[in-house]
């Protein structure tokens, strides 16, 4: 019999070879977070097209009061899933994603809920309307938002208004110029402008993109030659007519 050196070899190689593998799967391959502490968290927080309330600091704080910051943590004892749980429990967290890397770093991305809207109906209630119409609970926390006062219910908030301060806030003109929206007993809307001591008034909430259309060319065209002050309120209720009721005082042009 002839010893066959060659397949001898590939055999001896495929060993080696399956040897190496097994010990870069258990040893080489073993996850470093049994030796390692977290030495840093990283907190990214995505910015969509407006303000939320969330930074960096109340999510540490958010962390620590579940006991789930990972700072000086060793690894394998931080818990992603869990810190993604618990964040997501915040009702002014849309999505968390947390992962772990192998220079002792604990990374966590967030995607929040956006505030479009301050609600402060005249019932006492107070919430903020986020930007898929969902209710946000009162914070001590601040935004730059639009306030909506008034005869509101929470049926009402989301059905009518939501869509509304949406438009708004997605108008860089309307962003700049409303800083309040009204709600009368019978349901019909008032809107406040930063720009003009006057109320414009939408009536029924029925046709409103049409409504803030002739709205805007009236600012445009009429009140910055007539003067933004000069009436005290201006309705678009009705199509295709804009009513306006001159301030007292103010003399005829």
């Amino acid at each position: 019999m002839v010893f066959n050196w060659k397949k001898t070899l590939i055999i001896v190689v495929d060993v080696v070879i399956a040897v190496y593998l097994v010990m870069a799967a258990t040893v080489f391959n073993r996850p470093v977070e049994k030796a390692t502490v977290c030495s840093e968290v990283k907190i990214d927080i995505a910015q969509g097209s407006g303000e939320g309330f969330l930074n960096p600091a109340e999510v540490k704080r958010l962390l620590e009061r579940q006991q789930l910051y990972p700072l000086n943590q060793p690894l394998q004892f931080v818990s992603t899933r869990q810190i993604e749980e618990t964040l997501e429990k915040s009702p002014f967290v849309d999505q968390a994603e947390c992962y772990k890397t192998q220079s002792g770093h604990v990374c966590i991305a967030l995607r929040q809920r956006l505030p479009v809207l301050h609600v402060m109906p005249s019932s006492g209630e107070r919430y903020y309307l986020d930007d898929h119409g969902d209710i946000l609970p009162a914070t001590g926390l601040t935004t730059d938002l639009i306030v909506a006062t008034g005869a509101i219910s929470r049926n009402y908030a989301q059905r009518v208004l939501a869509p509304l301060a949406n438009s708004l806030r997605d108008d860089k003109f309307w962003q700049n110029q409303i800083v309040q929206l009204n709600v009368l007993g019978d349901g019909s809307l008032e809107l406040v402008p930063r720009v003009g001591d006057h109320i414009a008034y939408l009536g029924a909430p029925t046709d409103i993109p049409e409504k803030l259309d002739r709205l805007r060319k009236f600012y445009k065209y009429g009140l910055s030659h007539a003067g933004w002050n000069r009436y005290e309120r201006i309705s678009v209720e009705f199509g295709n007519q804009i009513i306006c009721k001159k301030r007292k005082g103010v003399k005829r042009s």
